[in-house]
């Protein structure tokens, strides 16, 4: 009985469709995969029926993935404007994009399993970076060629990612309100297990321990994006007694949630409550004050994540890089100095 391409990937450890973009020598394929699927062959004996044609090939399709949601990641302007980027370099470049959504891991999973066979498939743009992520072990595993925005933890060394310095944002942040005299501040941010938050969190965290104040838990929140609109946590925050005079809101859709709560309890921003919030969306300028945030150039990282994965499929042998897109902040009205108070 001769050997089958299901043959080879059952002893390569991956599906067939990357046997046989292995064969065609395919970009989207890392060197390692191939390697491996090729030591398969061997071992087998299996000869690959590659017929050499001059038919001019369609041109390459590019997936961009986003987090798993059923209705709040769609509402947000930071994956909008990352794909806006991607999707205006891939066509200057003329590659096909493709969004790729779904209310859970397995939706998201089934779809990028579907796209794998594809033979115009060149590779993925992975929008966000999270813990222990199915989709990414998915396509390590599968040796499929993927960009990362956010900071990998997962396979780091062998990760093309494109990602801001958070930590330092979120230290800058605070920063800005300890100058105006703010001592009780909070933290709102989205999941812990989405990097973007946690490095916000930490860098909030170093600037309060580096001018000595102290770390409140009750000071420390997480929300969750399906629970936004009937949140009770602002509202206790809010009612506090030792109640925050500041806030470094994660994103500025939280930080717009925070203000609707504000409004709730009778309180006034800035005048009870500064603000200052991460993305610069449309969301920090239709507020009433606009809210001073931190421009993370969500558009700039699409066209970076975009340009390093096809610079990457054109060019195999590349080792992973890591860039760092600049942030910057935009003072607008949602902050004021105060008297200096006692921790």
């Amino acid at each position: 009985m001769s050997v089958t391409i299901k043959d080879v990937a059952a002893l390569a450890g991956v599906s067939p469709s990357t046997v046989s973009r292995t064969c065609k020598d395919h970009s989207s394929i890392s060197r390692e995969t191939k390697e491996k699927v090729r030591r398969a062959m061997a071992e087998l004996g299996y000869e690959p029926n590659i017929q050499a044609s001059a038919i001019e090939q369609p041109p390459q399709l590019i997936s961009i993935i986003l987090p798993p949601s059923s209705k709040d990641v769609y509402e947000n302007a930071f994956y909008l404007e990352a794909i806006r980027g991607i999707s205006q370099y891939c066509n200057g470049r003329e590659y096909i994009s493709a969004v790729v959504t779904g209310k859970d891991d397995g939706e998201i999973l089934q779809a990028v399993r579907t796209l794998a066979k594809d033979e115009r498939m060149g590779g993925f743009i992975v929008l966000y970076s999270r813990q222990d992520d199915a989709v990414i072990n998915y396509l390590y595993n599968e040796g499929l060629l993927y960009v990362l925005i956010g900071k990998a933890k997962q396979y780091a060394n062998q990760t093309v990612y494109i990602d801001n310095d958070n930590l330092l944002a979120g230290r800058e942040a605070t920063e800005y309100l300890y100058r105006l005299g703010h001592r009780r501040i909070a933290y709102v941010g989205s999941e812990y297990v989405m990097y973007f938050s946690a490095e916000r969190r930490e860098g909030y965290q170093q600037a309060l321990l580096a001018h000595g104040l102290p770390l409140n838990p009750d000071y420390c929140l997480e929300v969750s994006g399906m629970s936004i609109d009937e949140n009770q946590t602002f509202q206790k925050l809010l009612e506090r007694k030792d109640r925050p005079t500041a806030v470094v809101a994660s994103d500025d859709i939280l930080a717009v949630a925070l203000e609707q709560a504000c409004i709730r309890q009778g309180l006034s921003i800035p005048d009870d409550l500064s603000v200052v919030s991460f993305n610069n969306s449309l969301f920090a300028r239709m507020t009433s004050p606009q809210l001073t945030s931190i421009d993370v150039n969500s558009h700039q990282l699409g066209i970076e994540a975009a340009s390093q994965l096809i610079n990457h499929m054109e060019n195999p042998n590349l080792m992973a890089t890591k860039i760092i897109v600049p942030h910057s902040m935009i003072v607008r009205g949602s902050c004021k100095r105060i008297e200096n108070e006692s921790a």
